[in-house]
């Protein structure tokens, strides 16, 4: 099957952020729940995958819980559930070690099973061949820094500030030169919905599960 992935020359590393503890959801590995007979994670790879080069795991913990997935996990390199950027630090920080050429990381969250099929595309059409500019995706005119495309050049100053103690996306993205690729909604079980709909609570995951189910029999 031909990819986006194989028809691009400049690689983009894929990173799941799965870092998160899922506190509305009673803790644990959220990822790891079942939509429709496969994990949140199974889903997320579904989509991203073809869009990328490589694809990599942001978990911490025991990376053990992840091996049947077949990807690295790479944990985030300081202590405390220190947020995105921090998952953001730790997928460049995999890139210098792992494929030095790959000038981005593309990142999305590993309880969003809608999220769109030419996510990565979309931020690169955004950034317009500027370099280093970040692309962050938006939908419903709301931003969704989770869902970003991130210049590996970039990785000594998020170095700098995530040891400093930035923590809020906005925060840094501020800092330099930043667009947005705004998504429409998604046709899903007879109605839309937004690409980037999350499982945060047990009913979302109920109402996910029945999007599938009506699309399924649609």
């Amino acid at each position: 099957m031909n990819t986006a992935s194989e028809n691009r020359s400049d690689p983009v590393i894929g990173l799941l952020l799965a870092g998160g503890q899922a506190r509305r959801m009673g803790g644990g590995d959220k990822c790891l729940l079942q939509l429709a007979g496969k994990t949140l994670l199974e889903h997320v790879i579904e989509r991203l995958e073809p869009q990328t080069n490589a694809l990599v795991l942001n978990a911490n913990g025991d990376p053990a819980r992840f091996a049947a997935f077949g990807r690295p996990v790479v944990a985030d390199p300081v202590e405390g559930f220190a947020g995105p950027l921090a998952g953001v630090l730790a997928g460049f920080l995999w890139a210098r070690e792992n494929m030095p050429q790959a000038r981005w990381v593309v990142t999305a969250a590993t309880d969003t099973p809608f999220f769109p099929q030419d996510l990565v595309s979309r931020l690169m059409e955004a950034t317009e061949g500027r370099y280093p500019a970040i692309a962050l995706a938006a939908s419903g005119g709301r931003q969704h820094p989770v869902f970003g495309l991130w210049p590996t050049a970039l990785a000594d100053d998020l170095h700098d500030a995530v040891m400093a103690g930035t923590r809020k996306v906005l925060d840094w993205t501020d800092r330099h030169t930043s667009v947005t690729a705004e998504f429409s909604d998604v046709r899903l079980g007879g109605g839309a919905i937004d690409p980037f709909f999350n499982a945060n609570r047990p009913d979302d995951l109920a109402r996910a599960e029945a999007l599938l189910s009506e699309d399924v029999s649609s």
